[in-house]
C-alpha cells in the first residue's frame, strides 16, 4: 500500500462509466455461467479468469462513482495508519479496538502490524452489528408509533 492514492478525473470517471455499462449489459445469468472472460487490447487478446473480471467490474463501478481504488492482497499487513484509513476511523480509535482484542495483531518492534484479513473480518462483523442495532431502533421505533 505504498502507492500514493489519486481520485480519477472527471474523463476518467466518464471513461469508466461507459465501459461498465458495455461490460455489464448482459444478462446476469451469462456472466454468471463464464468461466473466464476474454479482453482485447489492441491485437492482444488475453483470457482472464471470472473471479478477475468480477473484480474488474467492482474497480470500475467505483471509478465511475468518482472513488479511488486500492487493491491490496488478502495476505497483506497494515500499519495501524493504513488500517484505520480502511477503516474510516482514526488511528487511536483503531488502536483502542487492537488493545480490547477486538482485531488481531502482531508487533515488529514497537509497531503494531494487522493482516488485511483479520481488518475484513473486523469490518464484516462491525457492519452486522450496525445493520442489526439499527433494525432494532427502527423497529423500536415502530413499536412507539414515531412514524418512522
Amino acid at each position: 500500500m505504498s502507492s500514493a492514492i489519486e481520485i480519477p478525473t472527471l474523463d476518467e470517471a466518464q471513461e469508466a462509466k461507459a465501459a461498465l455499462r458495455l461490460i455489464t449489459g448482459d444478462s446476469e445469468d451469462q456472466r454468471r455461467s463464464a468461466a473466464e472472460v476474454s479482453l482485447k487490447i489492441g491485437d492482444l487478446e488475453v483470457s482472464i479468469p471470472f473471479a478477475a473480471f468480477q473484480i474488474l467490474t467492482d474497480v470500475l463501478a467505483e471509478l465511475a462513482n468518482g472513488n479511488a481504488v486500492t487493491v491490496v492482497p488478502h495476505h497483506a499487513e497494515l500499519t495501524t495508519q493504513e488500517a484505520a484509513d480502511i477503516l474510516n476511523v482514526s488511528r487511536p480509535h483503531l488502536v483502542q479496538q487492537l488493545e480490547a482484542g477486538a482485531i488481531p495483531y502482531h508487533k515488529v518492534g514497537t509497531h503494531r502490524r494487522i493482516k488485511m484479513s483479520d481488518l475484513m473480518v473486523y469490518r464484516k462483523k462491525s457492519r452486522e452489528q450496525s445493520r442489526d442495532t439499527l433494525q432494532q431502533l427502527a423497529d423500536q421505533a415502530q413499536e412507539l408509533g414515531l412514524g418512522y
